[in-house]
């Protein structure tokens, strides 16, 4: 496993974005370019790195204060780059070009990193880590991910119960919508159901659904008395960017993918293989590991720094950067894909056609 300090070179992407934001011009398109072009060259050349942290050391690792620095760090620095962003919508300048290329890389930086490392905080027991969580989440309007991913998506992930597991065939254009809107109801669900469980009213002010709501209406009214319809319009489109690179990434984690149904009607125990799995060098160091998939669905409170890869689980061609690209090209994808799903399902007996 990496040193932990190979992880904090993501920290370079918010500061040259913040560079951007500051010199103006063709510097803002930095974050693109890394992410959809750099990052898949350097995937390629690169390679896979299979090894794991040997089991003995594992309580080490996730204790070591290098690798949980490089997430509680976070949710400061991205509140800072948005301060950045509407700092100079307030001071104006910039063309509507460069407003859009800003609002674009953003919204790449707080949704590809802010919302993965999110993810990491969202599963932690600390109270402090889920606040950090929620706090990251809030700044992509998209607070309710912390339930329904924990709650909802971990529980009934490679069956047709979620959301957020696209089906064998199924572009990411109809995936996102049917995911987007899913994924929202589903959490609405859990929390109600909580509700009920503790003899609540569905609205009663210690439902999570009903504190998101009221602290993302009162920061948006925030942003519109302090930055206009500019600065509105751009934090509403950065987070449409950034929860749109967290579906994206969904689509492709897991794709195709079925837990089959046991004799007594219920499904199969999460196993590694019920996830795509992805040990490409760069793209887990840009992502804390998230590539490493399987191992985070099998056993979801394992910290990044000790994630595993396994030869059983079914492997990506490429890193995650390459295939969020591809996937925006659904007859390519489906070409690379397609096969690659009607072979594991051959494998685990899944029927081609579920």
């Amino acid at each position: 496993m990496p040193h932990y300090g190979w992880y904090y070179l993501t920290y370079l992407l918010p500061a040259l974005v913040a560079w951007g934001i500051y010199a103006g011009g063709w510097l803002l398109w930095l974050a693109p370019l890394w992410t959809f072009i750099l990052v898949p060259i350097y995937d390629h050349l690169r390679g896979t790195e299979q090894g794991n942290v040997e089991p003995e050391q594992e309580a080490a690792y996730s204790s070591d204060i290098g690798y949980n620095l490089v997430v509680w760090l976070w949710p400061f620095l991205q509140a800072g780059l948005l301060a950045a962003a509407f700092a100079r919508i307030y001071v104006g300048g910039f063309a509507f070009w460069e407003l859009v290329a800003m609002t674009f890389s953003v919204g790449i930086i707080t949704g590809a990193v802010g919302i993965t490392w999110a993810h990491e905080l969202c599963h932690r027991t600390n109270v402090v880590e889920r606040a950090l969580a929620e706090i990251t989440l809030y700044m992509v309007s998209y607070p309710h991910f912390a339930v329904e991913h924990v709650y909802g998506h971990h529980k009934n992930v490679a069956t047709p119960k979620d959301p957020a597991t696209s089906r064998l065939g199924e572009s990411f254009y109809k995936f996102y919508f049917r995911c987007v809107w899913g994924s929202l109801r589903s959490a609405w669900q859990i929390e109600a159901q909580q509700m009920k469980k503790k003899r609540r009213a569905v609205l009663h002010y210690s439902n999570r659904m009903v504190r998101y709501l009221v602290v993302q209406v009162l920061l948006y009214a925030a942003v519109y008395y302090l930055f206009g319809v500019t600065g509105l319009v751009f934090f509403a489109v950065q987070s449409i960017v950034a929860f749109t690179l967290l579906e994206l990434i969904n689509y492709l984690e897991h794709y195709g993918l079925l837990r089959k149904v046991n004799d007594q009607g219920r499904y199969e125990t999460v196993r590694p293989w019920h996830s795509w799995n992805s040990s490409h060098i760069v793209s887990n160091l840009s992502l804390i590991n998230l590539a490493r998939h399987s191992d985070h669905h099998f056993r979801a409170s394992r910290r990044y720094q000790i994630l595993r890869h396994f030869d059983e689980a079914p492997q990506l061609p490429s890193g995650y950067s390459a295939m969020l690209v591809l996937a925006l090209v659904p007859p390519l994808w489906f070409r690379v894909m397609n096969p690659r799903v009607r072979e594991w399902r051959k494998t685990h007996e899944v029927p081609i056609e579920a």
